[in-house]
């Protein structure tokens, strides 16, 4: 077991300290034998077809801090080889998404489409050398012969083609001569081979499809098994890190670079657990559906995993960075509680953000022996974590915006909030007694009259008296008014499409809840878009990214993570 700790990388420039994990024991010991001349280069290589989510992330920061860690490289590449699904659009969303989480890449961004021309070369030296054959067969045809786990293969009657054909043929596919599908560029590797990826598989087929980048200039185009790890030896990367779902590729990752003459050492690749977490779907095919089916308003809703979608959520980026390092690299995947996250997300937003005071559900409050016309200004703290974020100051006057739930016409068992007869603290403010509370003709509260101890301005008495409750407030004279969008779980079950049930069925139909009308200090009238605040006894909320006059809440004041730690070290 390797117990050695080196500093990993949580940002630019921001070193921490985490044990060794698996992957960086490789790269140490890499470094230290000289492999790959002492280099480390490693890369994020997306397919530009989507948004990036979580996930994302997980990969983003280990390939990012290694590099950096190690005194190397790392490259952001697009791997465009589906033009079918490739949009400019994604591909500035991850860069923009890389910039957001606060790493740089090493020079400008890639794309595989860059190498076609080489791609396609080795492509022509891997069918003179009779290591690939054109097929004419369909892809259902090709599909079935493969076989399965248990079942062997079926060969190709067009495997044994003679090089000089299969050349021809190949040119003739890129000159344009045949219809879409019509053939493809098979690699003649073993078709008995256990690992399925060795059974000959596809690495050309013929798409007539306008490609962002390179336009008509192709007619065929590479699948990714072929296009990636050339695109890794082309760019000189000694270290490709994938999650699992690629382990069963690395065969067939090295059997292609190993029949080419490479510029560089053959890149290694090394295999690491995704990042899994409960109540969340990961699939890029069903984050579209999500999307496509109008379930949420697009690929940067709060309720999505997106990194867009957190953005506008209110996530910081230090506090998925600090969340990946937390979790680590393993070679076993696992599902991971969302409320972890969450809380890491808490932690750092209770050191970094303002503290103002709203109410979503608003009720009026009226101090009936106010002086009539005064306005007082208190004194409250931005933020009791960091003393150098300073004070506020806040406007009292006669009437108030309070919480719905704070007054009730009647007490309950252990309700120490207003009803008449009770006194409460006013945050910052005074103490005040319920005298009266008005219902409507369904018993709703509608308003709650209150008489105020001029003596308490700060909260403090000269009989050194305590209340049980201390609750928040907003001056109506000089209240904001915005709405407040409250998220609960985009999905009810906490792994959503396990055992092979449709993860629509468990889709929540509360997820989220607006709160149009919340009133809220006047200080937030000027809020930063995309700034997180604390709204005191609520929770942390952000304004929205577009439209700062829309604020979402990013989590509650409750760590819900501590709560199951305690109930599972029981």
């Amino acid at each position: 077991m390797v117990t050695q700790r080196r500093p990993q990388i949580a940002r630019d420039g921001e070193p921490s300290t985490s044990a060794v994990d698996f992957v960086r024991a490789k790269v140490i010991a890499d470094t230290e034998s000289g492999k790959f001349g002492g280099r480390v280069q490693t890369r994020f290589p997306p397919e530009p077809n989507g948004y990036l989510h979580i996930g994302h992330a997980k990969a983003i920061c280990t390939n990012f801090a290694i590099a950096a860690e190690f005194g190397g490289t790392c490259n952001l590449r697009m791997d465009d080889t589906n033009p079918e699904t490739e949009e400019k659009e994604f591909v500035e969303s991850i860069e923009a998404d890389l910039a957001w989480l606060g790493f740089t890449r090493s020079g400008p961004t890639l794309y595989a489409s860059d190498y076609f021309g080489q791609i396609y070369a080795w492509a022509e030296d891997l069918v003179t050398k009779g290591q690939a054959y054109v097929d004419d067969q369909d892809a259902e045809t090709i599909s079935a012969q493969r076989g399965g786990f248990g079942q062997p293969g079926v060969e190709s009657p067009y495997r044994n083609r003679t090089p000089e054909e299969n050349l021809d043929l190949l040119r003739r596919m890129k000159a344009g001569e045949f219809p879409d599908g019509a053939r493809v560029l098979r690699a003649k590797i073993d078709m008995q081979a256990e690992n399925m990826w060795l059974r000959d598989p596809v690495l050309y087929r013929i798409r007539r499809t306008h490609h962002v980048r390179t336009g008509d200039e192709w007619v065929i185009y590479p699948m990714y098994d072929w296009a990636h790890g050339q695109s890794d030896a082309i760019e000189g990367v000694t270290h490709s890190l994938c999650t699992l779902e690629f382990s069963d590729h690395r065969a067939l990752y090295d059997w292609c670079l190993e029949q080419l003459d490479l510029p560089f050492e053959k890149p290694e690749q090394t295999e690491f657990a995704r990042l899994n977490l409960t109540y969340t779907m990961m699939s890029k095919r069903l984050l579209r559906g999500l999307v496509e089916e109008g379930h949420v308003d697009g690929w940067s809703d709060p309720r999505m995993p997106t990194l867009q979608g957190l953005r506008r959520l209110g996530y910081p980026p230090a506090a998925i960075r600090a969340f990946v390092e937390h979790i680590g690299l393993a070679r076993t995947n696992s599902l991971h509680d969302i409320e972890l996250l969450e809380s890491f997300v808490r932690t750092e937003l209770n050191r970094t953000s303002l503290r103002r005071m709203a109410v979503l559900d608003p009720v009026k409050l009226v101090i009936t022996n106010w002086p009539e016309g005064e306005q007082v200004m208190l004194e409250a703290v931005n933020n009791p974590e960091d003393p150098s974020a300073g004070t506020r100051l806040v406007p009292f006057t006669g009437e108030l915006w309070i919480e719905r739930d704070d007054v009730k016409p009647a007490p309950e068992p252990k309700y120490y909030r207003l009803f008449p007869g009770n006194e409460v603290r006013l945050r910052a403010g005074f103490y005040v007694t319920a005298q009266e509370v008005l219902t409507d003709g369904d018993g709703r509260v509608t308003e709650v009259h209150c008489t105020y101890d001029p003596e308490s301005a700060g909260g403090t008495t000269p009989d050194g008296r305590k209340v049980k409750s201390t609750i928040h407030w907003v001056s109506a004279a000089h209240a904001v008014e915005r709405t407040v969008y409250l998220y609960n779980r985009l999905f009810t079950d906490p792994s959503p499409g396990a055992d092979g049930r449709d993860p629509m069925e468990s889709l929540n139909p509360e997820s989220r809840v607006a709160m149009p009308g919340a009133k809220l200090e006047g200080a937030l009238a000027d809020v930063t878009p995309g700034q997180a605040v604390q709204f005191e006894r609520l929770g942390y909320f952000a304004a929205d990214v577009d439209d700062p006059s829309v604020f979402h809440r990013t989590v509650g004041l409750r760590d819900e993570w501590a709560n199951i730690q305690k109930r599972t070290s029981r």
